[in-house]
């Protein structure tokens, strides 16, 4: 039994109390449970939901909620053990928790207007994050969100110039959504590294920034993602699942991008 938890400790509850980075056991564990999870949500949400413009618009402000309760825990606004709960993998369950039954409750009631009344819900939550991280910290690093934000849009025209004429199937509106997710999750983790002394804390980013330097995060992400949605957009898969996918994917970019970005603004 001791050896059990010694291996928990080590791998699981470590990792998570003292901040100590992925490792390459937690990580295959909560991947795992991602894609469990995304099968199982995917299952139940299709026969309530078309995965398009309406459902991502309104899923957006819920990644903006997550991304800035976490920076709540960062600034050390939180004590554990309630502090964990807004640590990855933990916020993602919370805002689930939050999100799904709002979800649910809109998509009964307003139909197919759900995605405006379920996205208010979290976009006010998030202006309510917002105003707690922005009234109790100093801007520190303005200009870091703006430079991610002008070389995500930069660098995702120059997919839609490229993809438009070279392979027109990914230039449509979801997957340029993901290429620019990851695009702002890219460019914040490289600035952050380069230039404000802050690391990586998810295993093969680290080694490869360990490796080769922060600037690789930029190659890598478009080598890995223009890869990811040539499969998609490639697959005779049913668009609906297709659209579902990059969902996840946006999720898995944003999140993270905007938090890093929210993170190093207010130097937490």
């Amino acid at each position: 039994m001791n050896q059990i938890y010694d291996f928990i400790k080590k791998y699981y509850i470590d990792s998570l109390v003292y901040k100590q980075g992925y490792n390459i056991v937690n990580t295959i564990t909560f991947a795992i449970i991602l894609i469990l999870a995304v099968v199982l949500i995917y299952k139940f949400l299709r026969k309530y939901i078309e995965f398009d413009f309406k459902f991502v618009a309104g899923n957006v402000p819920f990644i903006l909620l997550g991304s800035s309760a976490r920076v709540i825990e960062d600034a050390g606004f939180l004590k554990p053990p309630m502090s964990y709960v807004f640590m990855t993998p933990f916020i993602y369950i919370l805002i689930f928790l939050i999100a799904f039954p709002t979800l649910m409750v809109f998509v009964k009631l307003k139909k197919d207007e759900y995605w405006k009344y379920y996205g208010g819900v979290g976009l006010v939550l998030s202006l309510l994050c917002l105003t707690i991280l922005f009234t109790n910290l100093e801007v520190v690093n303005g200009w870091l969100f703006p430079a991610v934000l002008f070389f995500s849009v930069i660098f995702t025209v120059a997919y839609q110039f490229i993809f438009e004429r070279v392979y027109p199937a990914m230039n449509n509106w979801l997957s340029k959504t993901v290429f620019f997710a990851h695009m702002i999750d890219g460019f914040a983790t490289f600035l952050g590294i380069q230039f404000l002394g802050y690391w990586e804390l998810h295993v093969l980013p680290r080694f490869l920034i360990n490796t080769l330097g922060p600037w690789v995060m930029i190659p890598a992400k478009i080598a890995v993602f223009v890869t990811v949605l040539y499969i998609l957009d490639s697959s005779e898969e049913e668009e609906n699942f297709k659209n579902f996918i990059k969902f996840i994917l946006v999720v898995l970019g944003l999140a993270p991008g905007i938090r890093d970005s929210l993170r190093m603004v207010l130097s937490t």
